[in-house]
């Protein structure tokens, strides 16, 4: 059950001061966050080894609509060496399952918020002490603010509840890692536009066009007025040779930031390919006034030249 291993050792110094009392205080003078919930319907995968990595990640893959179990996960994430999962690793094999990992923020209500918006979350907890640690990786299912407690699964226990105290310390010993794995077109409650649009660019650079797509979809959806993620759908459009709908994305980036350089050179390239040549060489002079220092920005109109004269 305890099985988990962290990039760099972590100090034996005290930790900051807990969050949930002032979480619960504010969720009593507002409506924003439910005062309970649990989702019954999380899936379980007991865990009696060190495999809590695996357990806990097919835990939030399922709920997201991934076939898959723990123990295919095993070889994926699991170090035997070591007797634990990476947490890159974790983020890696959810990538591979066409999925966006996202990594939460250090505040105690986004967990919350996360579960009272139907999504699982996967944390890190350290159960032990900061110069004895025992990393392990379990799930948040439910909280209920009025009894002070959390319910997790969490090794051989499908409903583990622990206070809130006793879970936030653990989980800030755990550096206070958590990710969340929403299902195809979904963003997280506590997503943010530029955290969001970076973790679906790592599927963009993987080439998974699929399910980088609809992460920009989704982006769009909720914060149309953010650039990069029109800029992040039109390379998505243009790797897919879909250059009429690239183009589109483009033009959408340049309105909402003008001095995007990466949007007018990239429209220039995407007119090209439709033969658009004029205002191809338009969007490249754009680029070269946004950029001209820049190695590629900065030299388009010449670079589109070459294409047309070949």
């Amino acid at each position: 059950m305890v099985g988990v291993l962290l990039g760099a050792a972590l100090v034996g110094c005290a930790g900051p001061a807990l969050q949930h009392p002032e979480v619960v205080a504010e969720a009593q003078e507002s409506s924003t966050l439910p005062r309970a919930t649990e989702l019954h319907d999380a899936p379980f995968f007991p865990d009696e080894t060190y495999y809590c990595g695996p357990a806990a990640l097919a835990t939030i893959l399922v709920a997201s609509g991934v076939p898959t179990t723990a123990s295919e996960l095993v070889d994926a994430v699991y170090l035997p060496e070591r007797q634990g999962s990476l947490q890159n690793e974790l983020m890696a094999a959810a990538r591979r399952a066409d999925r966006v990992p996202f990594e939460l923020s250090a505040d105690f209500s986004d967990l919350l918020r996360e579960v009272a918006g139907g999504q699982p979350v996967l944390v890190l907890q350290n159960l032990g002490l900061e110069v004895l640690p025992r990393w392990h990786y379990a799930v948040l299912v439910g909280y209920d603010l009025d009894a002070g407690t959390v319910t997790l699964r969490s090794g051989t226990e499908r409903r583990e509840t622990l206070s809130l105290r006793r879970f936030e310390r653990t989980w800030q010993r755990g550096e206070h890692w958590a990710i969340v794995v929403p299902t195809p077109g979904h963003l997280p409650a506590s997503a943010i536009p530029g955290d969001w649009v970076a973790a679906v660019a790592e599927l963009e650079r993987q080439e998974r066009w699929s399910p980088a797509l609809n992460g920009y979809r989704a982006a769009i959806t909720r914060w149309p007025e953010h650039a990069d993620a029109w800029l992040g759908l039109g390379n998505v459009r243009y790797a897919r040779g879909e250059y009429r709908e690239a183009a589109d994305a483009y033009r959408k980036a340049g309105d909402q930031e003008a001095s995007l350089a990466a949007a007018h050179h990239n429209l220039a390239w995407a007119l090209l390919r439709l033969d658009r040549h004029e205002e191809a060489l338009e969007a490249a002079r754009r680029s070269e006034e946004t950029a001209p220092d820049h190695s590629q920005y900065g030299q388009a109109v010449e670079r589109i030249r070459a294409e047309i004269a070949e």
